[in-house]
């Protein structure tokens, strides 16, 4: 599962998850009369820059170099890659995605952390807590960071009327099943609630244990 940020997905499943935007996600939410299926979009380790962290990475008004567009609007994997160094070890070609934020964030994984000599905090996105130290090295210059590195909680995107739909609130926690040979109950998914396609955003460890790959329908349990 090398590099699946942002994995395009096939027609079909697109196709799918459009007809969900306008009616709520499938089956039949509060009743237990049907499953709710949403896609899982694998994340590998990767890399939000600032501009002034762009800048010092890659030369004074650098632009990023979108590669393949991600299936949240606007949101992109760039041509850019950043060799990520730790106390004990390093990690080359960890994918920048677009566009630049206010702040710069590390999105690694747990097991990642063992490479690196650093224990990761298991956080939301956007936390900028303080956390492990680990060096960002590029083709211009380097930096530490000292806050926003994390392995990302796991987390359900889901649009205004899916939330509803489904009687979910942002912040929320919920259950989602994996299904197959090593199918998993992964617990303590928060709700992420604003103008997104329904996605499971789980990291490549936690998509191994359960031999889930980008795509893949998983069922949403409340439960009801």
């Amino acid at each position: 599962m090398d590099d699946m940020i942002g994995e395009t997905y096939p027609t079909e499943i697109q196709d799918l998850v459009e007809r969900h935007i306008s009616s709520g996600l499938s089956g039949t939410p509060g009743r237990g009369t049907g499953p709710h299926l949403v896609p899982a979009g694998v994340s590998n380790r990767h890399i939000h820059l600032c501009r002034e962290d762009l800048d010092t990475l890659f030369g004074k008004g650098y632009e990023l170099q979108p590669m393949k567009s991600l299936y949240q609007k606007n949101d992109f994997a760039a041509k850019e890659t950043l060799v990520v160094a730790g106390p004990k070890g390093a990690i080359g070609k960890v994918r920048i995605l677009g566009p630049l934020r206010s702040y710069t964030q590390v999105e690694l994984l747990v097991s990642d952390g063992y490479t690196l000599g650093i224990t990761l905090p298991i956080r939301d996105s956007g936390s900028r807590a303080e956390s492990p130290a680990v060096t960002l090295i590029g083709p211009a210059g380097s930096l530490v960071v000292h806050a926003g590195v994390l392995a990302a909680w796991r987390h359900l995107h889901l649009g205004q009327s899916d939330a509803q739909q489904l009687g979910v609130q942002d912040g929320d926690m919920v259950q989602v099943r994996t299904c197959g040979e090593r199918s998993l109950t992964l617990n303590n998914v928060k709700i992420r609630v604003g103008k997104f396609i329904p996605e499971l955003h789980i990291d490549v460890d936690e998509a191994n244990a359960a031999l889930v790959k980008t795509g893949d329908q998983l069922e949403v349990v409340k439960p009801f």
